[in-house]
């Protein structure tokens, strides 16, 4: 698996699946194969995040500057993990915890105000003011208990988001696209 030129194996095959928790099919991780050789332009065994801005879907995506920084330099284990929190499978936790490291702006382990702020911007552009959308995360901080000064641990985000609906997907990744009928309050305001 080292060169992304090589073919998968069976046993190679099985250790993906265990990495990412099974929840691909055999099937699905020699479709992600053959879709991570077409994004390894230079069959390096990783992908840099210029490569992955040859996905339309993934370049259009108003987070794709947060998610080049989770992506850069990525071996196919790692693609398929990364990819695994897009899964219909993935646990509801296994998706949060996806969300707070996107949300995590500084990488520091917790999010605070102005980490959400800045995420909300990239997701509603000039279609909220910013004082649209520090009202609407001050209310929705304020309900689940916490403040505009509350520094959230991953712990947090996910008791705040565990109960609301959330949707991920994937596209541009042939069979493997995947989605989840749920949407985060944070994203979606």
């Amino acid at each position: 698996m080292g060169n992304s030129s090589s073919m998968l194996t069976q046993y190679d095959i099985e250790e993906v699946q265990q990495h990412c928790d099974n929840l691909f099919t055999q099937q699905e991780i020699v479709s992600l194969y053959q879709r991570f050789c077409q994004l390894d332009r230079n069959s390096k065994g990783y992908i840099l995040s210029d490569e992955f801005l040859s996905v339309p879907e993934f370049a259009m995506n108003p987070l794709s500057q947060r998610l080049l920084k989770m992506v850069d330099g990525l071996n196919f284990k790692d693609f398929v993990a990364f990819l695994s929190a897009f899964s219909a499978k993935a646990s509801i936790q296994r998706k949060i915890e996806f969300m707070f490291k996107v949300y995590d702006v500084d990488f520091n382990g917790k999010v605070s105000f102005n980490d959400i702020i800045e995420v909300l911007q990239d997701l509603s552009g000039p279609f909220m003011s910013d004082d649209q959308r520090k009202q609407v995360l001050s209310q929705l901080l304020e309900e689940a208990g916490y403040s505009k000064e509350s520094q959230l641990t991953q712990e947090d985000f996910i008791m705040i988001l565990g109960n609301s609906g959330l949707k991920m997907e994937v596209e541009g990744f042939d069979d493997a696209k995947a989605s989840v009928e749920m949407e985060p309050k944070l994203a979606s305001v």
